[in-house]
């Protein structure tokens, strides 16, 4: 039996990249949306119809229309995330209203099921309370205020429609592939160098997830009943300190590590864990 076709964007990303391999592993065929092509992914792997563009969230719906034709799933990771940047950029609102244009293409083609992509700074994180899917919401960027805000409109959008969406919010992924700016690449390169590594109190609580086991969770999420929001977590808070003094085991290298070295960010928020308990259409 010919197997599924999903429409991805985002694959070549840092959590797409690993997304795009398990659906090819699986046999799915998958349209991928592009701004060009990624040696690791060649044009001639079978499984995979590659489809370029300049800048996906500028293209019509008509266009989306016609990228959708055939397409069971939609998996929506694509946005704009550049390090430093991306928090308050205008950017967010061009995703915003391209990624609409995705959403109502689907519509119009009738897929089965829309997975998009939010993040854990939708919720109110001014306490210390593990974050369910329906926790409050309380964005404070425009990154974050972009992502609720299109959260809300394609849960709308869809029950009207009567095609199944889930929303999988992203807390704090590393691994493979990872923005060499970040703070786990910057460890491995600092203390595999020998070089001191400067970091703030490290006292702050995260929820660190693996990129891999992220991407599994939303291909799980594509294919099973969950619908509305889910948490792509561990489920467990360690401090960023200990988080940091793991890697340094790696290296025998804690001399290395310099806590307080660079003064904390006041607006950074202290405890940041999801809950993996899914609620079904949740908040």
């Amino acid at each position: 039996m010919k197997k599924e076709t999903i429409l991805l964007t985002g694959g070549t990303g840092f959590i797409g990249r690993h997304v795009l391999s398990i659906l090819l592993a699986d046999g799915f065929n998958v349209r991928l949306i592009t701004r060009g092509l990624s040696r690791e992914i060649g044009r001639n792997r079978e499984g995979i119809e590659i489809v370029s563009t300049d800048n996906a969230f500028l293209e019509s719906r008509e266009w989306w229309t016609k990228q959708c034709a055939g397409v069971n799933r939609v998996i929506h990771l694509a946005w704009y995330v550049e390090p430093g940047q991306y928090l308050n950029s205008l950017k967010n609102l061009e995703c915003l209203t391209g990624s609409l244009n995705l959403a109502l293409a689907g519509i119009a083609s009738g897929i089965s099921k829309f997975v998009g992509v939010g993040t854990c700074f939708e919720y109110d994180l001014e306490d210390s309370m593990p974050k369910d899917s329906d926790s409050k919401l309380n964005p404070n960027t425009i990154y974050a205020s972009a992502k609720a805000s299109l959260y809300f409109l394609l849960k709308n959008l869809f029950t009207l429609s009567k095609i199944d969406f889930a929303w999988a919010r992203l807390f704090y992924l590393y691994g493979q592939g990872e923005d060499e700016r970040r703070l786990t690449p910057y460890l491995h390169r600092q203390l595999s160098n020998g070089l001191i590594a400067e970091l703030t109190s490290g006292n702050q609580i995260r929820d660190f997830i693996d990129v891999k086991l992220a991407a599994q969770q939303i291909v799980e999420a594509t294919f099973n009943s969950a619908t509305g929001s889910i948490n792509i977590c561990s489920g467990k808070g360690i401090s960023i300190r200990q988080f940091a003094e793991e890697i340094a085991d790696l290296y025998g290298a804690h001399d290395l590590l310099k806590f307080g070295a660079r003064q904390d960010n006041i607006t950074d928020p202290q405890y940041v864990v999801g809950s993996l308990k899914m609620v079904k259409g949740g908040k």
